[in-house]
């Protein structure tokens, strides 16, 4: 039955193209999915009040990934880090998920950052937080990623600032750790992190970071939206220090590589779609790059959707898409994101996915669509 959506009629797919769960872990990339929270929507919060999470769908849906092979990357931007979900929120999300991964068996990363911080601080206040948070992370038993900081990026004077901020985390920590470089465009606060605007001079000193720290980095996770810059930085690796992609634009063809090498993968659209990119990964495996281009390349519109400017807000048409596909009873987010995004924009994210085939029930996501198409005066 056609539904009418505000660019016209559509035609909803009948049957889903994604596999069911049960896949193996990926064994030639090592892939983890940035996961969202699930808000309660019973909760009488306002913006500004703490976080009201639903953890029992909240860990139900790092169930899903884990089921379909992939790792969970926890409280990272995807979970509303420092838009809506605050320091304490995200230290129970990672204990509980991580807690949740080693019952389940499965992989787990989760961010480290400075987010507990308010108003000005100086480089020894950010260090601490740093090695606060840090710590809950260790002590979860999960891989730290540490977050690029905003508080950094307000002290930092200079590159030497960062190195040594950087140097003495990577001294305390007590195993690899993932260092995270986050591009202004995902966030406007971080312009010059590494101590310049300059993508060439703070490309030097993010690499002098690693190389100074050898047996400390497991990997480095570029988010820069810019692919030449990211395979170069690749290149320029030490041996055995993974690249975990967080390109959101360019993901199939960084992650399939050529010659001299390939991205290995930390990105937020791995949660709308998980299975599909299970799938893809499980074919890659094989040898098959043609194939894995295949399946993967069509995805890149939904996410260049998801992700165009302001692409803070990517997460609302992620919880969306989680809504539609049945891993959560509401579309609400903490914080009330779920207005970041107009309605046109969140009918065409509907179509796009419905034509991949993402929704694992299609008459359950258009009947949802349908709602909130009706919710907004838009008759069916």
């Amino acid at each position: 039955m056609t539904i009418r959506l505000p660019s016209g009629p559509y035609e909803p797919r009948g049957e889903p193209a994604v596999p069911t769960a049960g896949g193996a872990p990926p064994t030639s990339r090592t892939v983890f999915s940035a996961a969202h929270v699930v808000a309660d929507p019973y909760a009488d919060v306002s913006p500004d009040s703490p976080a009201a999470v639903d953890w029992d769908a909240t860990l139900a849906f790092r169930h899903h990934l884990w089921s379909h092979g992939l790792g969970v990357a926890e409280a990272m931007d995807t979970a509303q880090r420092g838009m809506g979900l605050d320091w304490p929120g995200a230290a129970e999300l990672i204990r509980r998920s991580a807690a949740e991964a080693r019952a389940a068996g499965g992989r787990i990363a989760a961010g480290a950052g400075t987010d507990q911080l308010s108003g000005p601080a100086d480089l020894a206040t950010v260090r601490a937080a740093y090695e606060e948070q840090l710590g809950v992370v260790e002590d979860a038993g999960a891989l730290p990623v540490l977050m690029a900081s905003r508080a950094l990026a307000a002290a930092a004077r200079s590159p030497d600032d960062y190195l040594n901020v950087y140097a003495g985390l990577l001294r305390q920590a007590s195993g690899p750790v993932i260092l995270h470089w986050l591009g202004p465009v995902f966030d406007p606060a971080l312009e010059g992190y590494w101590g310049s605007t300059d993508p060439d001079a703070a490309t030097g000193t993010f690499l002098e970071v690693v190389a100074g720290h050898p047996g400390k980095v497991d990997g480095v996770k570029v988010s820069l939206l810019d692919a030449l810059r990211e395979v170069d930085l690749r290149r320029r690796l030490p041996d055995g220090v993974r690249c975990y992609t967080g390109d959101d634009f360019h993901y199939p063809e960084l992650i399939a590589g050529d010659e001299r090498g390939f991205s290995h993968a930390l990105l937020g659209v791995f949660d709308p779609l998980g299975p599909l990119a299970a799938g893809a990964l499980r074919v890659l495996d094989t040898g098959d790059t043609a194939g894995f281009r295949a399946l993967l390349d069509p995805t890149v519109a939904l996410s260049r959707h998801l992700f165009q400017a302001p692409t803070r807000f990517y997460k609302t048409g992620v919880v969306f898409l989680a809504w539609l596909a049945g891993h959560q009873d509401h579309f609400a987010m903490v914080g009330g994101l779920q207005s970041a995004r107009s309605l046109p924009h969140l009918a065409r994210a509907y179509q796009l996915a419905d034509g991949l085939g993402l929704f694992p029930d299609p008459p359950l996501a258009e009947a949802r669509m349908r709602t909130l198409l009706t919710l907004y005066g838009v008759p069916q």
